[in-house]
């Protein structure tokens, strides 16, 4: 089975960069917001706890978890084309 590396790859950009976005509204909600730098905010230039943090967040999550689908995407149907060739010798 293979998979559709640009279907899995917008699934992928969808998931991390609105799951980023929640996940940050969702600290805001009971912590504040705070502008503080975090672990994720020296990755991603301009993620901060903050409402313009969780729009560059979104950004960066869709970006990222694209390259990153697409990557995870293609490596799974080389490897399982190899091994389907190895298997059938």
């Amino acid at each position: 089975m293979r998979l559709d590396i640009k279907a899995f790859a917008l699934t992928f950009a969808l998931f991390w960069g609105i799951a980023l976005f929640a996940v940050t509204w969702w600290i805001m909600a009971f912590e504040g917001a705070s502008g503080d730098v975090t672990l994720v905010g020296r990755v991603y230039l301009g993620y901060s706890i903050s409402p313009l943090g969780s729009l560059a967040g979104l950004v960066w999550g869709l970006v990222d978890g694209f390259i990153g689908g697409a990557i995870f995407a293609w490596l799974y149907n080389t490897l399982a084309d190899r091994l389907a060739a190895g298997g059938e010798a």
